[in-house]
């Protein structure tokens, strides 16, 4: 029995400094929802996780890019849509013209709408979205990870193949205000259709491929973050499991390292 040195103290309050520590880690943990308290815990896991976070921050970047993509490319098939609706009509009143019981005076009527719709047309081909042309003819690319594009099809969406008799919609020589050149106007109205049917085509052909970008994007990203999880996140019901475990451990390390300052206490009665 001695008095000096209390060997029994020391080991007792190094286990409960130990178990403190550990209890402390598991509360962080729990409070942060976060397996890796500190980087000493997992310092590869760590390192994993932080190039899994920055590829989840690209991914959701490049979903954004393809979705941006697919609201350009609808817009163009919306006006172009509208284009088209106005081609049928001003094909019905070329048509109309053409006929011969009419007089010029009956053809300056269809000729009033004919040109306004003519005019319509050649103001959509000008449209931009967010300062982009949508009709600018040049082929599209979205990035969607590091070094990967998507190239889109143009589909020759250029207001100069727009055409009605043989120029630019802004003809203003082009009209239906005779027989002549109603007659060569539904010519080129037939050839003007024809090409809007295959740039719509196109976009349709676009769209599809973004939609199914966009897809393995979210696929990707989706597996990609639970990767990450499986690192970083804590699992609750087991580390409350832990935290619980800790807590009698400390608690009942205090209560031996109580009993253990006391043991020495024995030796007055070998004295007295």
């Amino acid at each position: 029995m001695i008095i000096n040195t209390n060997t029994g103290s020391s080991i007792a309050a190094r286990i409960l400094s130990e178990n403190s520590q550990l209890l402390q880690k598991s509360l962080k943990r729990l409070s942060t929802g976060s397996k890796i308290a500190s980087i000493s815990d997992d310092s590869a896991g760590a390192a994993v996780a932080s190039k899994f976070t920055a590829q989840v921050a690209r991914l959701n970047a490049s979903k954004d890019n393809v979705q941006n993509m697919i609201s350009f490319a609808q817009t163009q098939d919306s006006y172009l849509e509208n284009i088209s609706s106005a081609l049928d009509r001003m094909s019905e009143l070329a048509m109309l013209s053409t006929d011969e019981t009419k007089t010029d005076s009956d053809r300056s009527l269809y000729n009033k709408e004919f040109v306004e719709l003519k005019e319509y047309i050649n103001t959509t081909v000008l449209k931009e979205f967010n300062g982009v042309s949508l009709f600018s003819g040049t082929a599209q690319t979205v990035t969607v990870d590091i070094g990967v594009t998507v190239s889109l099809d143009a589909a020759d969406l250029d207001a100069s193949t727009i055409t009605l008799a043989g120029t630019s919609v802004t003809a203003s020589a082009y009209n239906v205000s005779s027989s002549a050149s109603a007659a060569t106007a539904l010519t080129q109205i037939n050839t003007t259709i024809n090409s809007i049917v295959s740039d719509r085509a196109a976009i349709g052909s676009n769209l599809t491929r973004l939609e199914k970008e966009h897809t393995a994007l979210a696929t990707l990203r989706d597996n990609i973050s639970a990767a990450r999880s499986r690192i970083v996140d804590v699992d609750v019901a087991e580390e409350s499991a832990n935290f619980a475990k800790q807590q009698i451990l400390v608690q009942s390390g205090t209560a031996m390292l109580a009993q253990a300052n006391i043991l020495p206490q024995s030796a007055l009665r070998l004295i007295s």
